[in-house]
């Protein structure tokens, strides 16, 4: 079992990556379908809000916090290869790394500044909005899925 620095590490790793998981999967599961339920104008609005508030510090503390702990547990894992775990700990590190912060950069930020530029009543913003939905949605089901594989590595280098 890792012990002292790295047990510390990794279990901030493991809180991190699942409390990222858990809002990704809200998203998913519930907050997408039911801003798709709405009219595309009032969606698109609430989508717009809900971008603008989630680069609010609580926020970004965790997703970022967890990107940079990740970061450093690669390198840490890296450097000194411990005898136990270092497979588990790079493995959560990546998918973490890979499938949620830079999905996040490749993905789905990439959508919502798009969706700023919709006009919420345009005769386009129907359509635009649906793609908008299907297509984010589709990318944080990876997110989700990652962060949350990146979690159970995390807790598997702990055994």
């Amino acid at each position: 079992m890792i012990d002292g620095p790295y047990f510390v590490l990794t279990v901030l790793g493991v809180l991190g990556t699942g409390l990222t998981a858990g809002v990704f999967c809200a998203f998913s599961t519930f907050v997408m379908p039911g801003l798709a339920a709405l009219p595309p104008a009032q969606g698109i609005a609430a989508m717009n809000s809900i971008n603008k508030a989630a680069v609010r510090p609580a926020f970004m503390a965790v997703f970022l916090g967890t990107a940079v702990l990740a970061a450093v547990i690669a390198v840490v894992t890296f450097v000194l290869w411990p005898e136990e775990a270092a497979v588990e700990l790079l493995l959560g590190s990546a998918l973490y790394l890979i499938g949620s912060f830079g999905v996040t950069a490749a993905a789905n930020v990439p959508r919502n500044t798009a969706l700023l530029e919709v006009e919420p009543g345009s005769a386009r913003a129907a359509d635009r909005w649906t793609s908008y939905v299907r297509e984010w949605t589709a990318w944080n089901h990876v997110r989700t899925i990652a962060s949350a594989a990146a979690a159970v590595a995390y807790v598997l280098a702990l055994r």
